[in-house]
């Protein structure tokens, strides 16, 4: 897990979230760049959605993680990018399940709707877990066909 590249990214919603993730990242020895925002003052999710998400699609960074008040325009920003997985995720069970079925390359998550302890847990967990592969394999194929048959 310390072999990690990890871009990070929040609008102001998600900021404080995005800081303890930071620390969290930074006592495992977890490497990760803060495309911001950098306070508190408004700005729109989109703007960093799109930067994460073209630094993982770019093969920049392993995997990124996304933060706003409830998770959900993050996830929808992010997926827009050809390539990106983002998966949305307020329990550890479905965060696990991401990783290892769906390959999910970006975790969002929403400071208004889980609690720090709960984000953080969730965060472990999914930088542990692995694709599995198998019959997920072919199901992640049919995902990016569905985004080849939309890119003109």
């Amino acid at each position: 897990m310390g072999g990690l590249k990890i871009a990070l990214g929040s609008d102001h919603g998600g900021f404080e979230l995005k800081e303890k993730i930071k620390k969290y990242l930074e006592e495992r020895g977890i490497s990760y760049h803060d495309f911001g925002t950098y306070n508190q003052e408004s700005v729109d999710y989109p703007d960093f959605a799109l930067q994460v998400a073209e630094a993982v699609r770019a093969g920049q960074y392993d995997r990124g993680i996304l933060v706003c008040g409830t998770g959900i325009g993050v996830s929808i920003a992010a997926n827009k990018v050809p390539g990106v997985r983002a998966a949305l995720c307020h329990d550890v069970f479905s965060a696990k399940a991401s990783r290892e079925h769906n390959d999910a390359n970006i975790l969002t998550l929403g400071q208004r709707v889980v609690g720090p302890g709960l984000a953080l847990e969730i965060v472990r967990v999914w930088l542990e877990s692995e694709f599995t592969g198998g019959r997920h394999e072919r199901r992640v194929r049919k995902i990016t066909s569905i985004e080849q048959k939309y890119n003109l």
